[in-house]
This record gives C-alpha cells, structure tokens and sequence, in this order.
C-alpha cells in the first residue's frame, strides 16, 4: 500500500465507493419488493422502516429514508442510474428523493453534484413545506355551488374538490353508472356523460331512500303543482326552491316516497297533500313484486329501485289493480313519462313495448360503434 501514488490511492477510494453505491442501490431494490410483500409483517417490526432499523443497526428516520427513497428510485431512472455509478451517494440520495419528480430530476441531479447534502435537505425540507400549504389551500378551497337555470328548468353544479376526494366521487359514479340499465337511443358511447348524470341521481335517490322514518322527513322533496296540471300534457309544478317540473315528470315523481306533491287548487291553497298517485296497498306491492320480480322492460332485470306503474294512468281512469300495474326500474320509469314510450299487457301477462312512433320495441344488442366513451370528467358548469 505504501507503493501506491496519490492518485492510484483516489482511483482505489473511488472504485470501492462506486461499489457501495452499486450494492446500497441493489439492496434499495430489495428493501423496495420486501415492503411491496410486506415481509415485516411476519417479524416484531410494526413497518418496513422498523425492520431496517433493527436488523441494520440504523436510526428509524434513517431507515425511513432509505424505504422512501427506495420506492422513489423506481419512477426516478436519472438519480438511480447516477447513484449506481457511484456519482452520487445515498445521503444526497435519499434527500432528493423527497421531492425529485421525472420531470424535474435531470436539472436537480445536475444541482445536486456541486452542493453539500445539507443545502439539498434543506431545500427537500422547503419544498415539501410548500407542498402541504398547497395541499391545506386546495382543502381550504373545496366548494360545490348547485341551482336552478334555463327559467328553472335544468339545475347546474359546480364543484371543486381535492384529487383525492374527486376521485371518490369519479369512482362512485362510475361503479353506479355500471350498475344502471341503458335506456334505448342511448347505447352509443357518446351517451355516457348523460348516463353519468343518471348515475349521479341514482346515488343521491339512494341517500334519500335509505333508513326511512320520521326523521327523515326534512329530506323529502316537496313539488307544488294543481290538480289541473296533472291532468294536462303541458303544464308543469315547480319544487319549493323554484325548479320546474313538467307534468309528465310529476306523474312520475308521484311514485317515489320521497318525492310529496302538494296539489293545490287556483287560489293556491292545498287541497291534498301527500303522494297524489292512489297506491297500491303493501300487499299489492308484495304481489305485484312476486308476480313481475323485476323491471319489466325486455332485457332490464333490474331489482334496485323498482316502482309500480299504472299502465292506464289513474287520472285518465286507470284502476289500481294488479291487471293495470307493471313494475318497472326508475330509469325506463322514465321512457313511459318523459319520453313517451308506451306500453301494454298482454293476456299471458307479457309486457309490450312501444316507441314513441308506435312501433313495437323489441330487445337487441346495441348497435356497434367505433367511437370510445369520452373519459370520466368533473368539468366546472358554467
């Protein structure tokens, strides 16, 4: 060793460190899939961090850093190849793991090798200081505006919420959205933003619906219209904070529990107050429910949400009797209402569905279409 030159004894230090760096980045990568299986679970440490600590004889915040930057590595391939060449070490490593991104790694890495390792941690430390602030001002930030426009003819909302919580909320409707019949005329994709909004309804009739009682009262939806709107074919009600509902959708709303109308006379006094469809009795519902089982729309089967419906409507004389009832799902609740799709009972108790036009519907898979759903978006309405 006294034979060796100055410089081959820095050429000898270099090699050795580049060598650590190459094995400290190999155990990284072990430390990374052994906190993936969550080996640590099967020994006296509470983490992955833990076990580091005791086996290794280091610090837990080292250890900490060690499995943070371990798992970081793996999306930052500039930092990890420079540290398993032995240019950078792990300290200045571990540092620039809390908040080096793909993007901004090259001109950090650059930054990194000509400044001490306590000038990057102070500078991780400021960074993710400015993250939280910026984490606590989109929490601070949350908002969702709702109201009537369009004359109150259509209800608009607005919200702004946290990725995490949007997420959520995306993940929500899409699990519904799959859950919901397709109304015919809207199997093409380019429909899904209008589903989306079913789903959304869906979600929240849920909310409504669910525990039942007294105490829930102050959660019904309350219409106002007169006894002479639910007779005609164009006039309409409006909901105790000025929506408008037109008469084909009262009738419909009439079969929802807690949706009340209050029928009022033309000096504007209530002369009922309550569901204004005649219901059928429980019992009915329990025979009806055995009878049809689900929605009868040809190819439905939908169970959830299932309402009975008045095929010959009892304000035109309809009976409230099993032969003039069909259970249907609320969604193709909505094709007999709102978009004037009709139907009939046949002696063999089979149902037939017709379009608008009159022609008979009969169930079909879905035209094929080249064109992909749009992606799930929570879009500011403006």
């Amino acid at each position: 060793m006294r034979g060796l030159t100055d410089d081959e004894l820095v050429e000898l230090i270099d090699a050795d460190n580049a060598q650590i760096c190459r094995v400290q980045r190999r155990m990284l990568r072990w430390i990374a899939e052994a906190d993936r299986r969550e080996l640590w679970r099967d020994t006296e440490a509470h983490c992955m961090a833990h076990l580091v600590s005791i086996r290794y004889g280091i610090s837990f915040w080292k250890a900490d850093r060690w499995v943070e930057a371990a798992h970081a590595l793996e999306r930052l391939p500039r930092i990890s190849a420079a540290f398993e060449r032995g240019r950078i070490g792990i300290d200045k490593v571990v540092e620039l793991c809390r908040f080096a991104t793909r993007e901004t790694e090259a001109a950090l890495l650059r930054w990194a090798l000509e400044v001490s390792c306590g000038a990057i941690r102070r500078r991780a430390d400021l960074e993710l200081r400015r993250r939280r602030e910026e984490a606590e001002t989109v929490e601070q930030d949350r908002l969702l505006r709702c109201g009537y426009f369009d004359e109150g003819r259509r209800f608009g909302l607005e919200a702004e919420l946290p990725a995490a919580d949007g997420a959520v909320v995306a993940r929500a409707i899409e699990r519904e959205l799959s859950r919901l019949p397709v109304i015919p005329h809207e199997e093409h994709p380019t429909c899904v933003e209008a589903r989306r909004a079913d789903a959304l309804v869906s979600i929240c009739s849920r909310a409504l619906t669910d525990g039942g009682g007294e105490a829930d009262d102050r959660f019904t939806v309350v219409v106002h219209t007169s006894a002479e709107a639910l007779r005609s074919e164009d006039r309409s009600g409006r909901t105790e904070d000025g929506g408008l509902v037109h008469a084909e959708t009262l009738r419909r709303l009439a079969c929802f529990s807690r949706v009340q109308a209050v029928v009022e006379d033309a000096g504007g006094n209530p002369v009922a107050v309550g569901r204004v469809s005649r219901d059928p009795s429980t019992f009915m519902m329990r025979q009806l429910r055995y009878r049809d089982v689900e929605c009868r729309f040809p190819g439905c089967g939908s169970h959830r949400f299932t309402q009975a419906h008045h095929i010959e409507w009892w304000g035109r004389g309809g009976r409230t009797e099993l032969g003039n009832l069909v259970l249907l799902c609320s969604f193709h609740h909505k094709l007999v209402h709102e978009y004037g799709w009709s139907l009939a009972r046949e002696p063999d108790n089979a149902v037939r569905w017709y379009r608008p036009d009159g022609t008979r519907y009969r169930a079909g898979p879905a035209p094929p279409s080249e064109i992909g759903a749009p992606p799930m978006a929570l879009t500011a309405v403006g």
